[in-house]
């Protein structure tokens, strides 16, 4: 165990790992030496920073939890501490249930760990290295612009672990966004459980194209990419912003979820087909080229195999470049978990998802195929063995697509960017040449 080290694990999405981030520079402050997501962590102090949306990544938090209980028993660890969206919403539960953790934070006073710790200085001519302002590499960086959401989805139980939308001031933000591009980052991934709604709360309108516009202008900010979108009310200004800034990418992640009017309308979407086509339209003629992203669900209460036809045959027509799906997974405290029965076996969920996903496996090898001979301006992220890996403006880092460089043509270097022509597509990923 090593005294006023710091390890912090990170479960679950982006928007957590921003929190992480945030926790480990005042921790920093302080003058602990903080390590993140260590495969062996043995520090003074280790935090888990939880997940709680789905029953599959509350498993996993959980899991690790008692992982490192085990470690603190056999004095491999020191102190255990709990934050994040689990132990916002199972705060009493977890303390019953868990009693070995130290300290259980929830997913907004996170930040009064730091807070109650003393200050500690180097021991033994210790020179500590500075804490990294992100946990990512240098030259890409997650931006959360907002917390929470006012949409009240049939299935979703983010807005009882985060409560409303809440925007961060747009001062704030391009000040963030001004540190992290003089620390060297280059791509700036947009994030919020809402993005279009950024605004409302603080300007009384939505007003996240005038943020996208602002960021774009910054010195140094080379890509900006957008995700988590919603196809009701979609700020068509963004669209315009998009299309006259050649720094943000032509990338935009919306989650549909379903197409099918009848299941929308249960799943309280407050959307219809007609509408979510109408935007899907506007997107792609305004933006010729944007790649999209979304995730759909199958098995929601309710769904038909007639849904699920005509959800199928509407992925078939729009061909999404990106696509996550997901089985429906009932939540307790959600709407659908009140009112609906969950009457959708579970092998004809995984059929049917299984069978979206093949459908989906097909249109992506195309899209990637339509790419041969092409040349893309990429970023070099690492590299893996005889390749550097890199991703074009239509990749997200760790969810999209890649770009495989053979490494012993020409050295490249870490998050510069670099013409390349297609050569070859292999499943999802292709592979390319530096172009002459």
């Amino acid at each position: 165990m090593k005294k006023n080290r710091i390890y912090i694990i990170t479960m679950g999405c982006s928007k957590n790992l921003v929190d992480s981030e945030a926790l480990m520079r005042l921790l920093a402050k302080k003058g602990y030496s903080v390590k993140h997501d260590s495969d062996s962590p043995n520090g003074e102090y280790v935090v888990v920073n939880t997940c709680g949306f789905i029953g599959d990544a509350k498993e996993e938090s959980i899991n690790m939890i008692l992982e490192l209980a085990e470690a603190k028993k056999r004095g491999e660890i020191g102190s255990l501490v709990v934050m994040g969206c689990l132990s916002e919403r199972y705060l009493a539960e977890l303390e019953t249930a868990i009693p070995e953790v130290d300290k259980y934070y929830g997913k907004f006073d996170f930040k009064k760990f730091a807070d109650e710790l003393p200050e500690v200085s180097p021991q033994n001519g210790e020179c500590r290295k500075p804490v990294p302002l992100t946990t990512t590499p240098k030259h890409y960086a997650y931006l959360k612009i907002s917390e929470g959401c006012d949409r009240r989805c049939a299935y979703c139980a983010i807005p009882l672990i985060t409560g409303k939308h809440v925007s961060r001031p747009m001062e704030e933000i391009l000040a963030e966004v001004r540190m992290l591009v003089d620390y060297g980052v280059k791509e700036f991934n947009v994030i919020a459980q809402e993005l279009t709604y950024y605004g409302l709360d603080l300007y009384g309108k939505r007003t996240i194209a005038q943020l996208i516009d602002e960021i774009s202008q910054i010195k140094g900010v080379k890509w900006i990419r957008l995700h988590y979108a919603y196809p009701n009310q979609f700020p068509m200004e963004l669209l315009d912003v998009m299309k006259r800034r050649k720094n943000v990418c032509k990338y935009l992640d919306i989650a549909l979820q379903h197409i099918s009017d009848s299941v929308l309308d249960r799943m309280l979407r407050h959307t219809t087909k007609e509408e979510t086509m109408k935007v899907i339209r506007a997107i792609r003629e305004n933006v010729p080229g944007i790649h999209l992203r979304t995730t759909l669900m199958v098995g929601f209460p309710g769904e038909t195999e007639e849904d699920f036809e005509e959800l199928l045959a509407f992925v078939k027509e729009v061909r999404f470049e990106r696509m996550g799906a997901f089985a429906y997974s009932e939540e307790e405290g959600t709407y659908s978990a009140r009112k609906y029965k969950d009457d959708v076996p579970e092998e004809v969920k995984q059929r049917r998802l299984d069978k979206l996903m093949r459908v989906q496996q097909r249109i992506a090898a195309e899209i990637a195929d339509e790419k041969i001979g092409k040349t893309m301006k990429v970023m070099v992220d690492r590299r893996e063995g005889d390749y550097y890996i890199a991703r074009s403006e239509f990749s997200s880092p760790e969810v999209d697509p890649e770009i495989l460089i053979p490494a012993y043509r020409r050295q490249l270097r870490k998050g510069c960017f670099y013409d390349v022509r297609i050569t070859a597509a292999e499943e999802f990923d292709l592979y390319a040449e530096v172009a002459d």
